[in-house]
């Protein structure tokens, strides 16, 4: 489901790029760094359903979004075909890294416009498929998106790797999602390698080598079932935890610097 890939985006972000407690420190990251990235992915983590008219993402900026959905779909051979692919994640890292290397040189320094527009756009989809915003919050989803944003643009022309590593993380945990459904991917689209008749007749390998060439490791069931609200609750808990630390520590230190200031200055009038 939507708001599961989304949340699972984040909490993988959360645990590659910040260096605390249960967290892996792959990619260690500041809280800002960690904040904005964590929204960024829950993001990537939903681009993949960019091959379905009915998906968050195809309703995200109507009626640019749709079109663009029926193009993916047309193209990559309708839902979880194309984009749910080793190749469809490349083309996605592909398309973030030629977004992250869009700079313009500005009186007020480098600016990062292509990483600024793109992770608008991916913040939007998060907090809408989260549920960050009342139902009718279309407008706060794209202010929250906006500020989200304008700090990537300002604050981030020397970091541009986060972005490709981002969208890797999130289409990664997004296919991983969908293939521990009984749905599975087409790992290797465009080839289709469907099993023998007779491994076929196997209940169990029939269910991992569907007919349809799809690779699937059905842990979870279907798409939404109880077993996926089961394992998404902690998974979800573990997003919030670690985005609302790196939050508060953005907080302290916003605060300490305000206070020094205040001292500052009034030790300069009194």
């Amino acid at each position: 489901m939507g708001g599961h890939h989304a949340a699972s985006g984040a909490a993988a972000w959360v645990a590659v790029a910040s260096t605390g407690p249960y967290t892996l420190g792959w990619y260690p990251l500041d809280p800002t760094g960690i904040l904005i990235g964590g929204m960024a992915t829950a993001g990537t983590a939903l681009v993949c359903d960019w091959d379905h008219r009915s998906s968050t993402v195809a309703h995200s900026l109507p009626p640019l979004s749709n079109a663009i959905a029926r193009g993916i779909e047309n193209a990559s051979g309708g839902h979880r075909q194309g984009t749910h692919s080793i190749l469809g994640a490349a083309v996605f890292v592909f398309l973030a890294v030629l977004a992250s290397r869009f700079q313009l040189e500005t009186p007020w320094g480098l600016l990062s416009v292509g990483a600024g527009l793109l992770c608008m756009f991916l913040i939007n989809i998060a907090a809408k498929a989260l549920k960050l915003f009342p139902k009718a919050g279309f407008l706060s989803n794209w202010i929250f998106a906006l500020v989200m944003a304008g700090l990537v643009t300002v604050y981030a022309p020397d970091q541009w790797t986060w972005l490709p590593m981002s969208m890797l993380i999130g289409v990664v945990v997004h296919i991983v999602g969908d293939l521990i459904t009984t749905g599975g991917v087409p790992l290797l689209w465009p080839l289709v390698v469907r099993p023998p008749r007779l491994l076929r007749k196997i209940p169990l390998l029939r269910n991992v080598w569907r007919p349809n060439g799809a690779l699937s490791l059905p842990l979870l069931g279907r798409a939404g079932s109880k077993r996926e609200w089961l394992v998404l609750i902690p998974v979800s808990a573990y997003a919030m935890v670690g985005l609302t630390m790196a939050g508060w520590s953005i907080a302290q230190s916003h605060w300490t610097r305000m206070a020094d200031a205040a001292v500052a200055w009034t030790r300069l009038w009194f």
